[in-house]
C-alpha cells in the first residue's frame, strides 16, 4: 500500500462542508462516509476526513481550536498551474470560503495563495516551476542549501 496522508478536521455542519469540498475539487468517498464524518478525497494518496465536532471529541480529550480564530495548521497543496491556484482560491470564496485570508505569494519560481473553509481552517494552494522544484531557487542553490 502506498503512504498516505489523511487530515482530520473537526466541522460545525457536516453537509455544508462536504459541499464546500466537492466544489473545490475533493471527492466524496461514500465507503468511509456516515451521518458524523466524510472521506474527501484529494488523489490517491490524500484524504480529508471532515467531521462533525462530537465526532472529533471522540479522538481526543484536547479542548477543539476555533479555526477562525486561531492557527494551528496551514495544509499546502500543490497545483498544476497558477491558473489553478487562482480558480480554486476564487471557487472556495464563491463557495462558502475565504479567499485569500493571507497575502497572495509570487516569487516568480513559486506561486501561492489561500483560502479558508467554512470553519476557518486554511489551505495553499501553490504552484512551483518544475524546473525549480528539482533544483531549488537560485539563492539557495548558490547558497549550498539546494545541493
Amino acid at each position: 500500500m502506498s503512504k498516505m496522508i489523511f487530515v482530520n478536521l473537526p466541522v460545525s455542519d457536516l453537509e455544508k462542508s462536504k459541499a464546500f469540498y466537492e466544489a473545490v475539487g475533493f471527492v466524496n468517498e461514500p465507503r468511509f462516509t456516515d451521518d458524523t464524518a466524510a472521506a474527501m478525497q484529494w488523489s490517491d494518496t490524500i484524504v480529508v476526513m471532515i467531521l462533525s465536532h462530537p465526532k472529533w471529541k471522540s479522538f481526543t480529550d484536547k479542548a477543539m481550536v476555533d479555526a477562525k480564530t486561531h492557527a494551528q495548521v496551514a495544509l499546502c497543496v500543490s497545483m498544476d498551474s497558477k491558473d489553478a491556484v487562482d480558480r480554486i482560491t476564487e471557487t472556495a470564496g464563491a463557495n462558502g470560503g475565504t479567499a485569500d485570508p493571507n497575502p497572495p505569494q509570487d516569487y516568480g519560481f513559486m506561486y501561492g495563495r489561500s483560502f479558508e473553509d467554512p470553519d476557518g481552517h486554511v489551505w495553499e494552494p501553490m504552484w512551483m516551476d518544475p524546473a525549480m522544484a528539482e533544483s531549488g531557487p537560485p539563492d539557495m542553490v548558490e547558497a549550498g542549501a539546494g545541493a
